[in-house]
């Protein structure tokens, strides 16, 4: 709670308010922390946002930057990787002195905007939607997130009971288009089901089309996935996606950058899927045109030196141009879940072999199959023919048409051996139709 003197007291230390953790973080009393505003914190008389100089003040610092800095913002990365989010926040609340990389009109615009800010709110409104603020160094958090450098998420509010960090562990990103065809969405559906029988967490965006069809693959086989969204995660998006993001959220995590409440933009959208490639081990594109968003995610995938992976379509189809442009780069073609686990799994997660039946024509030793090509398929041949034309003498020759009469092949008429008609259907059905 807040002191006389505008510090924060002794309740907001860590320990006493039910700050035991990521997960206890939202406390009621953690909610007191920006509402310190109205007193000066020391002899300056500069405000103290969110009590900065206590115990568990990077909590309070990111929640507040969360909202002032837009997600992906390199330079504002690069003050918090220098300067600590607690030192960016003071000084963005008291309006300087100015850091480098922006203009003095953009330094105005994060000073003004700070001042209307309060984490402690943002911490309350999570608590009760069942949210908890995850930032770099917790338990929680997703090491691989790391490899964005500066534009490594502030924190990331996460909605759901399990592990973000063990989830993403093994994890899988399928994206592709919103207005996908039947085929699309099959594919993505068969595809993530396949991944959550294999254990592996599928995420994706949460999105109509290819992105829904891979989180209800997965919920179909009782897996887990992850759906990572361009706005606040207690207000889901797409609307007429309420149903199946609250299932997430119950079987999985909804994950998100932005503070509760929080609008999806366009440019929201693209700089989310920074998150899902960096998440994941790797990143499968179904169906995409020249100009989709999950072009981005794959090629940030690429950046990153994650997998990147594409699921062929029709040539004629322009939803599946996009992807064809992957794979005539680096991407890699996958037909099922078992390849991109190969691709993206342990040594010895291997796909199996491809390769049609095997027909009993095939068991046959080589002298017997050479014998069995140079019968012509529309006449009985003399035993010296069938020898020259199979590269052996006449007595091996006849040896060999017995035991393909034996088995079923061939017929003799008078001195000459002819196919029999089900050897010309299943061994040379062309010259059945000549």
């Amino acid at each position: 709670m807040t002191g006389t003197d505008g510090q924060a007291g002794t309740d907001s230390q860590a320990g006493t308010d039910g700050q035991t953790g990521t997960a206890g973080r939202t406390g009621p009393d953690a909610v007191t922390g920006m509402d310190g505003r109205t007193g000066p914190d020391d002899a300056t008389g500069t405000h103290d946002p969110a009590g900065l100089q206590d115990a568990g003040d990077d909590l309070f610092a990111r929640v507040f930057l969360a909202r002032v800095v837009e997600p992906g913002d390199e330079v504002a990365g690069r003050w918090i990787r220098e300067l600590g989010a607690v030192e960016v926040a003071r000084r963005l609340w008291n309006g300087g002195p100015q850091l480098t990389g922006v203009t003095d009109k953009r330094w105005a615009g994060l000073c003004a905007r700070a001042q209307l800010l309060e984490a402690g709110r943002d911490l309350a409104v999570a608590r009760d939607a069942g949210v908890r603020f995850v930032c770099p160094g917790d338990v929680e958090w997703p090491a691989q997130l790391d490899d964005l450098g500066d534009a490594r998420p502030i924190g990331l509010w996460v909605r759901g009971e399990p592990n973000l960090r063990m989830l993403a562990l093994k994890s899988v990103a399928v994206v592709g288009a919103r207005a996908c065809t039947e085929y699309g969405a099959h594919m993505a559906a068969t595809l993530a089901a396949g991944l959550a029988e294999r254990g592996w967490v599928v995420v994706s965006g949460g999105a109509y089309g290819v992105d829904g069809a891979a989180h209800r693959g997965a919920l179909g086989a009782t897996g887990v996935t992850v759906a990572v969204l361009a706005c606040g995660v207690d207000r889901p998006y797409p609307r007429g996606h309420a149903e199946l993001i609250r299932r997430i959220a119950e079987q999985g995590l909804v994950v998100g950058e932005l503070p509760p409440g929080e609008h999806p933009t366009p440019s929201r959208f693209i700089l989310r899927n920074r998150v899902i490639a960096a998440l994941t081990r790797g990143t499968v594109v179904v169906e995409a045109a020249y100009r989709s968003g999950s072009l981005v995610t794959a090629r940030a995938a690429q950046r990153l030196g994650r997998h990147t992976i594409g699921v062929p379509g029709p040539a004629t189809s322009a939803l599946s141009a996009g992807v064809h442009e992957l794979l005539r780069g680096d991407a890699v073609l996958v037909t099922d879940a078992a390849e991109v686990v190969e691709l993206v799994g342990g040594m010895g997660e291997l796909a199996p072999d491809r390769r049609g039946p095997v027909l009993p024509r095939d068991l046959l030793e080589p002298a017997a199959q050479r014998v069995l090509a140079a019968l012509p398929g529309n006449r009985a041949a003399p035993p010296g023919q069938i020898a020259r034309g199979a590269q052996t003498t006449e007595d091996d020759a006849i040896a060999r048409l017995y035991e393909l009469r034996a088995l079923g092949y061939v017929e003799r008429h008078g001195d000459g051996w002819k196919l029999t008609r089900q050897a010309m259907i299943s061994v040379r059905p062309d010259r059945g139709r000549r």
